[in-house]
């Protein structure tokens, strides 16, 4: 079936027709309608007005009432054993000697020696004990 729209024809199939008078136990002008508003032919002004005022409502997501602003994290304070205090201090007194640009980067952890166009660094790490299985 040919349908003039707006100065523009559009061919509906008669089965789609027929399959809509069927089960919505309609008529055949409103079987037509009904296809040209699914396709955005024409515009159905209840169903705009409705389009309309459901996007002006806003979905709110999450809680309500929740602080969103983020808690200050306490800094990390790092427990240094004697031990590694004194193996660094060891290390840092014969660098010292023995070369001239020996500089602290990380207290008790990070040492750098530069050579003349070379630099080093050397990283103090403690190891944790092995888990027991």
């Amino acid at each position: 079936m040919i349908v003039k729209v707006h100065g523009k024809e559009y061919n509906i199939p008669n089965t789609e027709i027929k399959k809509l008078m069927q089960t919505l136990e309609i008529n055949q002008t409103e079987a037509v309608k009904l296809w040209l508003a699914d396709n955005d032919v024409i515009t159905n002004t209840e169903q705009q007005a409705l389009d309309d005022k459901a996007k002006k409502v806003k979905i709110k997501h999450g809680a309500e009432g929740v602080d969103k602003t983020k808690k200050e994290k306490k800094p990390r304070t790092t427990k240094v054993s004697d031990e590694k205090k004194d193996i660094f201090q060891t290390i840092l007194q014969n660098l010292q000697e023995n070369y001239e640009n020996v500089e602290i980067l990380k207290e008790n952890k990070l040492i750098l020696v530069k050579i003349e166009e070379k630099t080093f660094k050397i990283d103090l790490i403690e190891q944790r004990k092995p888990k027991k299985i």
